[in-house]
């Protein structure tokens, strides 16, 4: 098992190149490749979840392996659907248990032709692809936003377009947004056309260049080192975000702006990518509460944070949690315990810190569960604990291949045991 352990510089001044944004990346992606486009979109996502789809998309084999990518199956899934050929769609262990079938049962109604390898519900799944209908779907609105993107995305290539229905809660709205707002860079016709429904035109994508903004779930990890370093005088500069930005995890600055952290773009050009100059602010509130139903892969940096700060935590919204690469409830429950915090769950889907602590237990390490956001969201705690250990750190390649080196350079020090 590789370990790393972790120490945090006395002097913090860095300008950090963040990734490209995934989620952007992989719609992008999609939808490039529905518009049968000769453009690739630049400024592509370097990380595994996105050289997973375009490995896919360039080779198109007979069986598509997309590893532990949940985008890219969910994306896939409905790529695949509408596009010719026959083709197994696989992943790792832990993918071949991660539900599939609310999806698969919209894209039948859609006319889609898609059968089960394995177990009833779950990935692998055979897809022959074909030209679909369309028409009027109704699904429930509290499943993951990717398969209501995936769904979405599809929607202009449908003989008659695509009117969804999201019946009940709406989770994760903002990244449906990204999704609409992506589709229409392209030249699609879709928006919201009531509160609950959303209407896709039957109009073929553009093809044409695009430009990818860089990642604000990679910024909110820098975010994190800035509320939690002892350097009052630190600064970090992160580069590609725009202000304005349609990433629903660009709310990470607003929630910082509560722990000590401030935040200021080079210029007033809104949509264009710029550097965002972060620093401290000094102001921390006394107990944070808030609903991550809107942005649930924040859940973790804030949990850490708020633990790490001694402000006591409420956070809802995150049912969500339990289906990602791990169940992060369960997982954070027990990693935090190893930091000296005792976290409590309710109804599968808060977590709650009252302040109660325990012995902490270091030298173990943190495990990471191969999910890369326990260990992005956990690494800043070295700033408390110099020495912190991570283990099996390489899960970070998800999403941010080159975090560890863009931790050197800000000063860290990150020695292999």
């Amino acid at each position: 098992m590789e370990q790393y352990r972790l120490s945090a510089p006395q002097r913090l001044d860095a300008t950090v190149e963040l990734p490209a944004s995934k989620s952007i990346s992989n719609r992008a992606l999609i939808i490039y490749a529905l518009s049968g486009g000769s453009h690739l979109p630049e400024n592509l996502s370097d990380c595994d979840d996105t050289k997973v789809i375009i490995k896919a998309l360039n080779e198109m084999p007979e069986e598509i392996d997309i590893k532990a990518a949940g985008t890219a199956m969910r994306f896939m899934t409905a790529y695949l659907s509408v596009t010719g050929g026959t083709h197994v769609l696989t992943g790792t262990e832990r993918m071949k248990h991660r539900p599939i079938g609310i999806l698969v049962d919209a894209l039948r109604l859609l006319g889609a032709d898609i059968q089960y390898v394995g177990e009833e519900g779950f990935p692998p799944l055979r897809i022959n692809g074909k030209q679909l209908e369309g028409g009027l779907l109704e699904i429930p609105g509290n499943v993951s936003s990717q398969y209501i993107s995936a769904l979405l995305m599809i929607g202009p290539t449908l003989k008659k377009g695509l009117t969804l229905r999201l019946q009940g809660s709406i989770f994760s709205r903002p990244y449906i947004d990204l999704t609409l707002w992506t589709m229409r860079e392209f030249g699609a016709e879709a928006d919201w056309s009531a509160a609950d429904t959303i209407t896709v035109n039957p109009k073929p994508y553009q093809d044409r260049p695009y430009y990818i903004e860089n990642d604000w779930s990679g910024a909110s990890y820098w975010y994190e080192i800035m509320s939690l370093t002892q350097d009052q005088d630190a600064e970090i500069r992160l580069s590609g975000l725009m202000d304005g930005s349609k990433q629903g995890d660009s709310v990470t600055r607003y929630i910082f702006s509560l722990l000590g952290v401030k935040n200021k773009f080079e210029t007033k050009k809104v949509g264009i990518p710029q550097t965002v100059t972060v620093a401290k602010n000094g102001r921390c509130v006394p107990k944070l509460e808030y609903d991550f139903i809107n942005s649930p892969d924040l859940a973790q940096t804030f949990v850490v944070t708020c633990a790490a700060k001694g402000i006591p935590f409420h956070f809802k919204g995150l049912s969500t949690l339990k289906i990602k690469e791990t169940d992060r409830i369960e997982a954070l429950k027990t990693e935090m315990r190893k930091l000296g915090f005792v976290l409590k769950d309710a109804n599968d889907s808060e977590l709650i810190w009252d302040g109660e602590r325990c012995e902490p237990d270091f030298e173990q390490g943190i495990d990471t569960y191969e999910d890369h956001r326990m260990a992005l969201s956990i690494a800043p705690f070295a700033c408390i604990h110099p020495g912190l250990i991570i283990n099996n750190p390489q899960v970070v390649t998800k999403s941010y291949p080159h975090f560890w080196d863009d931790l050197r350079k800000a000063g860290f020090t990150i020695e292999k045991i």
